[in-house]
């Protein structure tokens, strides 16, 4: 603890976020470039040391919270990035990512604004790569084993390293052209730009990881044939089987799933489009679905130059305090967030007819209307209390050329016909099942992430991947890992 009194004199500084007129302009990061270091030591020194550190449960991957904290203080990067990477193979992916429930259990934050935890890492991981302290793992010696990951999102990526690491031969498989998963296509340039996880795929590759880009398992390349090829195969495809909204007129044009808008506008950064063929440019624009999906498409409707942009949110308005009596310290609390999105949407007054920022909150649609050549014009809404019953006499419409449904993910797709042509059984929502080691019905079969576990946080993603690439590595050789194991397919998040 290198300032005992730091939490006292010290008041909580974060990341500044460029001014909107700007950022709005342009798809870089969000934060002003080269703001956080200068603020880091100091933050740094808020941290307690707590005899019981609940930021370390808060967190699924065990982060040794205040152990780099203390470095950083004292600035010493090279330990704090030591230890960070120690349990998070992807510090600079969560540092941007990660809503940072170890915040939420900051003992700090049971009456003073928590220690900024997840700068302090972004931080580190930042620092780590300008100064050559993140290179390449590659093993001693190989062990003769083969893996096959299939999924290149977090999960898939931390399975692989890890099994790299461990001296094995992995060879990932993704379905798109570039490596990422949700990271690449889903996650807009404006929350994470994609150089940082190009440097994470460079140093992968160093480190003997093959990737298969291009490459549907299942369809591509048979999925017995695959299991047949290797000592092992990991399955971490994520949830992609996207929620519908069943509401009469979603058969109109102009209505789409985020997943199929989000991608579009990734790729005109990639450069491979000249602009997107669902750009909200001159549209009217509702978003259905009030969580971190819909905050993506609300910034990038703002940067692609909506007409307007309004955000519809089933629930309630949530608190601007934690309810102790619901959700008591350390549990991660449902607050009033103001997100980099709706930060621009308020200040732009995107959405006139919303009460704050972009969102409509306790709203419900109703059903969809259009034109005569079948495109979408309008969205019928209605107010909802508590137990999701319309508010008589509460119904509104809204104009909408263009609506994008961001209402989350139920499981794995089944399209590919990867499931179907293992065999794997599946748990009643329609998740990958799988044992106490992470093993499906079939042998030498693993599942991990969102595919086996449902919808869920990056951190929650890196954790399943470190995991699984435990369990497969005590497989492979005979029931002993050296690898960590920082969850079991059991656990799940703090809840009161």
């Amino acid at each position: 603890m290198a300032d005992p009194k730091g939490f006292l004199t010290t008041p909580r500084q974060e990341w500044p976020r460029r001014p909107v007129a700007e950022r709005v302009r342009d798809w870089n990061e969000v934060y002003v470039p080269g703001a956080l270091l200068p603020l880091v030591s100091g933050q740094a020194d808020r941290c307690m040391d707590c005899g019981v550190p609940f930021c370390h449960d808060a967190c699924p991957l065990g982060n040794l919270i205040p152990e780099w904290n203390d470095l950083v203080s004292r600035e010493d990067w090279r330990a704090a990035a030591e230890r960070l990477h120690a349990t998070n193979n992807f510090p600079e992916f969560t540092g941007r990512l990660c809503p940072a429930p170890c915040e939420a259990g900051c003992v700090l934050a049971i009456n003073q604004p928590a220690v900024t935890i997840k700068n302090v890492e972004c931080a580190i991981a930042d620092r780590a790569w300008e100064e050559g302290l993140a290179p390449p793992a590659p093993p001693d010696r190989l062990s003769g084993r083969t893996v096959a990951v299939i999924g290149s999102g977090p999960t898939g990526l931390a399975a692989a390293q890890q099994l790299t690491r461990a001296g094995h031969t992995v060879a990932v498989y993704e379905r798109d052209d570039r490596i990422g998963g949700l990271m690449r296509y889903g996650i807009p340039e404006f929350k994470m730009e994609k150089h940082h996880l190009d440097r994470r795929v460079a140093q992968m590759r160093a480190e003997g990881t093959r990737f298969r880009t291009s490459t549907t398992v299942g369809r591509d390349v048979e999925a017995a044939e695959l299991r047949a090829r290797y000592d092992a195969v990991v399955i971490a495809t994520g949830a992609t089987a996207w929620r519908e909204l069943a509401v009469p007129g979603r058969e109109l044009a102009g209505v789409h799933q985020a997943m199929e808008y989000l991608p579009l506008a990734n790729r005109v950064r990639e450069g491979d489009l000249e602009s997107s063929p669902l750009s909200a440019a001159g549209r009217h624009v509702v978003i259905v679905g009030g969580g971190d999906t819909g905050a993506d498409c609300l910034g990038t409707a703002v940067r692609e130059g909506a007409a307007s942009v309004t955000q519809l949110d089933i629930y309630g308005r949530p608190d601007d305090e934690r309810d102790e009596d619901a959700e008591p310290w350390p549990t991660y609390p449902k607050l009033y967030r103001l997100s980099a999105a709706h930060e621009e949407a308020r200040d732009l007054r995107t959405a006139p007819a919303a009460d704050a920022d972009a969102r409509l909150f306790a709203a419900s649609t109703l059903r969809l209307t259009g034109d005569a050549d079948g495109r979408v014009r309008s969205l019928h809404l209605v107010e909802v209390d508590a137990g999701r019953r319309s508010v008589p006499g509460s119904e509104r419409t809204l104009p909408a050329d263009l609506v994008l449904l961001a209402l989350g993910f139920s499981g794995p797709g089944r399209g590919d016909g990867l499931i179907d042509q293992l065999g794997l059984e599946l748990e009643p929502r329609g998740t990958i099942a799988r044992d106490a080691d992470f093993a499906t019905n079939v042998p030498g079969v693993f599942a991990a992430g969102d595919a086996a576990r449902g919808q869920s946080l990056i951190v929650w993603a890196i954790a399943e991947g470190r995991a699984v690439a435990a369990a497969v590595d005590r497989h492979l050789t005979g029931g002993t890992t050296l690898l960590p194991a920082p969850i079991s397919p059991y656990d799940r998040p703090m809840t009161a």
